[in-house]
């Protein structure tokens, strides 16, 4: 298992974590999606490294931004 964790911008409520963790959570391969709200950190559990233009895009879907990887 291979755990990263991302800064996400804009959340700001529990519909955001939600929201994140749905459209991360769907990439193949991901088991487990932490999000800190607080912090705007993102901790993600997958089998294997994830490509981070991925990441990007779901958390693009869910209407905010990956700031950094």
């Amino acid at each position: 298992m291979v755990t990263t964790t991302y800064q996400v911008q804009g959340m700001t409520c529990g519909h955001c974590v939600n929201s994140v963790s749905a459209e991360v959570s769907a990439i193949e391969g991901v088991k487990d999606v932490q999000v800190d709200l607080a912090s705007g950190r993102v901790t993600v559990t997958s089998e294997s490294p994830l490509d981070t233009d991925s990441v990007r895009a779901a958390v693009d879907e869910a209407g905010y931004d990956l700031v950094e990887a």
